[in-house]
């Protein structure tokens, strides 16, 4: 079973920046993808970003050119860099993960965006 450990949620304020960490009990390069999820209060949960194991990225609309995915499979790491914040953007984040006949899921980060 894999476990996947998120990190560097918080409290920023609108415009700020966060960096969330996930990290991999095992090697993510025998993951096919790697993604970042949200869940706002009363929502459902929704796809934020994601990378395949060859580094092809996809974002939700509402992210795209202010969150940045990447991965560094020495470190069994993913990273979502969250730029230009809004109040809209808080939720909490999962990271998941995704290979053949397998989806890992961490527990969750808080995102608090507010003045």
């Amino acid at each position: 079973q894999v476990q996947l450990v998120e990190s560097g949620g918080g409290l920023v304020q609108p415009g700020g920046s966060l960096r969330l960490s996930c990290t991999a009990s095992e090697s993510i390069f025998s993951m096919n993808v790697m993604g970042w999820y949200r869940q706002a209060p009363g929502k459902e949960r929704e796809l934020v970003a994601a990378i395949t194991r060859f580094s092809t990225t996809n974002y939700a609309d509402s992210v795209k050119g202010r969150f940045t995915i990447s991965r560094d499979n020495a470190k069994n790491t993913v990273y979502l860099q969250m730029n230009s914040l809004q109040p809209a953007d808080t939720a909490v984040y999962y990271c998941n993960g995704q290979r053949p006949g397998s989806n890992y899921w961490g527990q969750g980060t808080q995102v608090t965006v507010s003045s």
